[in-house]
């Protein structure tokens, strides 16, 4: 079996953005109570897995640098404590550029966090006030120096593209300034407005208009263009690695299907075939864990059709494609028999291409991935 992964969801923001759909609470307060229900969690839970490998952990949120570095310590020393950890790992901690300072960083590079993914969005300081963020352009440019000096070598910046009052003069003046930071790897992704976000709600009442997907095809092939020039490698339809060393391993466990465990509020996991996830409440998490009880939502076993999806909308994703070798060995189904009608249908559209052993988008395809995998 390969090395699993671990996340950890920090619920906590100093502020809700109108855009985000992840689960996150301003409750600053309870900060302390959530990293003592955390470390219950991983004490409960580890035992289960002593006979698994982790080589990636990556600490999300929310803003996971809300929490004191002593609170990240914690966290740190229980998960190495607990689980069988290899190293050399990847281990991720996601960072807010208005949170970080010298001093926190160079400590969570102390304690072994290797790369940090900083959450920039936009280089544009009339973008970030409209997406609601904290943070200045001032405060990504310090944050990323500072990260360098702190000794992290692996940085990812997020950005976010095709959202109202946005231009492709804004946008590119954005990656040209990501570019010149020389990050190891870029995150881009296109907004959708989901359901439950103030975003939504304004849509719903007409105060925003969400770009369709005609208008945000400019706005990902000008980022593709630019990260290719500048020598970034598109691996995955939104991010972007100097090297292949460089891609997020962690992320590549969710697109290859590979098993990883989720802790804290709203987090999920995956052992094929049974998928779980934890409340999506802090109070309910915390009450679960008062009584030394799994705060466990929900549980699903996953049919071999639903599997067999995943897999195929996950791996088209990427840009080596859907290897059918791997789907033989993994469902006992020869992919190029099972779906040779709509193979060849998309093949003669022009929306994938066939390579050897492999299946993957057209570059015309690569702006219509859902709708394709829809197709298996």
């Amino acid at each position: 079996m390969n090395p699993a992964g671990i996340y950890i969801h920090i619920p906590f923001c100093q502020k809700k953005c109108g855009y985000c759909d992840f689960y996150s609470l301003t409750r600053l307060q309870d900060r302390d109570n959530f990293v003592q229900a955390l470390l219950t969690e991983i004490e409960l839970v580890a035992p289960k897995y002593r006979d698994m490998t982790f080589d990636t952990i990556y600490l999300g949120g929310g803003t996971p640098t809300l929490l004191t570095t002593d609170q990240i310590s914690l966290i740190w020393e229980s998960m190495n404590h607990h689980f069988n950890i290899e190293k050399p790992g990847e281990f991720t901690i996601e960072a807010n550029p208005g949170t970080i300072d010298l001093s926190k960083l160079s400590r969570l590079r102390e304690l072994g966090w290797n790369r940090l993914s900083l959450g920039a969005q936009s280089f544009n300081d009339s973008d970030l006030e409209f997406l609601e963020r904290i943070h200045t352009v001032q405060d990504i440019f310090d944050g990323f120096w500072n990260a360098r000096q702190a000794g992290f070598t692996n940085i990812n910046l997020d950005l976010i593209t095709a959202f109202p009052g946005i231009t492709v003069d804004k946008f590119e003046n954005s990656l040209n300034q990501t570019i010149s930071l020389k990050p190891e790897h870029i995150s881009c992704y296109s907004l959708i407005f989901e359901k439950g976000t103030q975003f939504y709600n304004r849509w719903q009442i007409g105060e925003l208009e969400p770009m369709n997907s005609d208008e945000s095809v400019p706005y990902l092939d000008v980022c593709r263009r630019m990260f290719s020039t500048a020598g970034y490698t598109g691996y995955e339809i939104s991010n972007f690695a100097r090297s292949q060393k460089l891609r997020c391993k962690h992320n590549l466990k969710y697109w290859n299907h590979i098993a990883y465990l989720g802790f804290g509020p709203s987090a999920h996991s995956f052992i094929s075939p049974v998928r779980w996830k934890n409340h999506h409440s802090l109070t309910k998490y915390m009450d679960s864990l008062k009584k030394m009880q799994q705060p466990m939502a929900e549980e699903e076993i996953l049919s071999q059709q639903t599997l067999e999806f995943e897999y195929v909308f996950l791996r088209l994703r990427l840009r080596e494609g859907l290897d059918t070798h791997d789907f033989k060995k993994r469902f006992k189904n020869n992919f190029l028999n099972k779906y040779e009608k709509n193979i060849t249908r998309l093949i003669e559209a022009g929306m994938i291409e066939q390579n050897r052993q492999y299946l993957r988008l057209s570059e015309r395809g690569w702006f219509l991935a859902d709708e394709i995998a829809s197709s298996f």
